[in-house]
């Protein structure tokens, strides 16, 4: 058997290497050689989050030798939902270091190198510098540009995956000769038309689905063989359980793959991403839970404007509401009352946030206020400073 065999360079599986990969060794195509490539592979996971915890698991479970796990965050309750790889005893930790510490549980001949930083574009190029490939399991857009753009300047394969409530994507950006991210996204979405799962909700197990495609392509991408998703996007739909490919192309007048690049350096993501950055004049038109409350009191007329989908729950009945979904805030403008002063709200005060920059930007002259943090900032401090009185 081929398990037992020596390498090309002549290394021989240990005992303990064939007890614990002997159902993977034992495959035709990947046999000792192909698991002594594992063994001496280096991936780096961007984000530690639902897409990360079943990567990480299954590349450390295969024998993946060297983990990059980069996160700044700390494990929050809500996370538990589809982060398997977190304990109700984590919350609060560091994600890269309780996710390295489940990493070295299942496998201790792994080596995990926690990063606890997000990945911007000051050390993007310094982090994946030194590893094989990258599994991007962000979950944002200037993340996965970032991303895509460190990838093709470093010539690393991209690993990316996506979910949002129910459905995903999965493809393999920039190995030999695919396309990359910017050539099928050629451009960000506005900010706040596509919300965040913490907004629109996520399956849980729609994580384990797009995460174990990432960790499959990867181990493949290691291997050398197998039909990569290399200009191939495949979508999954857990509702119906539907499975498709859309073909992607590569685009010749990509700005940072294509013939003639003019992308040669990282850029601010977040700037083209249309994204404000804390400190920004935002400050100036966004109030907290308490300060709206305040309002409320003072100012019969105060109209709240809830930005939510039709399918969104309603979580508290504000008084003197209009709900409008955020692609309708622009043409239905006419509806405003420039002497009534407006607080826009939504889940998390993202989509709200967009709806007010908007208005400032196209110069409406009414008064208009994001709610920050959003209905569960609301729910979560306006209880607390006024026990008793919310609306």
């Amino acid at each position: 058997m081929e398990s037992l065999k020596s390498d090309d360079d002549g290394n021989v599986p240990t005992e303990s290497e064939i007890r614990r990969y002997g159902r993977q060794i034992i495959i035709p195509e990947i046999g000792w050689s192909g698991q002594n490539r594992l063994k001496n592979a280096r991936v780096l996971v961007v984000g530690a989050g639902g897409l990360g915890a079943p990567v990480v698991l299954y590349l450390a479970a295969a024998g993946v030798g060297c983990i990059g796990l980069a996160d700044a965050d700390t494990v929050d309750e809500s996370n538990l939902q589809r982060q398997v790889i977190y304990t109700t005893n984590d919350i609060g930790h560091s994600k890269a270091l309780s996710a390295r510490d489940r990493i070295l549980a299942l496998n201790p001949w792994v080596r995990v190198t926690a990063f606890e930083t997000f990945i911007n574009s000051s050390n993007a190029l310094e982090i994946l510098r030194d590893f094989d490939a990258v599994v991007d399991c962000s979950d944002n857009f200037p993340t996965r540009y970032l991303v895509n753009d460190a990838c093709v300047l470093l010539g690393k394969p991209n690993v990316f995956g996506a979910i949002h409530r129910f459905e995903g994507q999965a493809s393999v950006f920039g190995a030999a000769n695919a396309p990359c991210y910017r050539c099928f996204f050629a451009e960000p979405p506005a900010p706040g038309v596509v919300p965040t799962c913490a907004e629109a909700g996520v399956l849980g197990v729609l994580s384990g689905i797009i995460g174990s495609v990432q960790a499959a392509e990867t181990i493949k991408l290691l291997l050398g063989g197998g039909n990569l998703l290399a200009g191939r996007l495949l979508l999954v739909d857990a509702w119906t359980m539907n499975f498709r490919e859309i073909a992607i192309k590569k685009d010749p007048r990509c700005p940072v793959c294509g013939e003639n690049p003019s992308i040669g350096e990282l850029i601010d993501y977040d700037a083209f991403c249309g994204v404000k950055k804390s400190g920004d004049a935002e400050e100036d038109w966004s109030m907290d839970a308490v300060a709206m409350k305040n309002m409320m009191r003072r100012d019969p007329r105060l109209k709240i404007v809830e930005i939510r989908e039709a399918h969104e729950s309603e979580l508290i009945a504000f008084p003197n509401r209009l709900v409008m979904p955020l692609r309708d805030v622009a043409k239905r403008r006419g509806e405003f009352d420039p002497s009534c002063v407006m607080v826009f709200v939504c889940k998390f005060g993202i989509r709200s946030g967009s709806a007010v920059r908007l208005l400032k930007e196209t110069g409406y002259g009414g008064k208009v206020y994001n709610l920050r943090d959003g209905i569960f900032g609301w729910m979560r401090e306006a209880e607390r400073a006024f026990p008793g009185g919310g609306a």
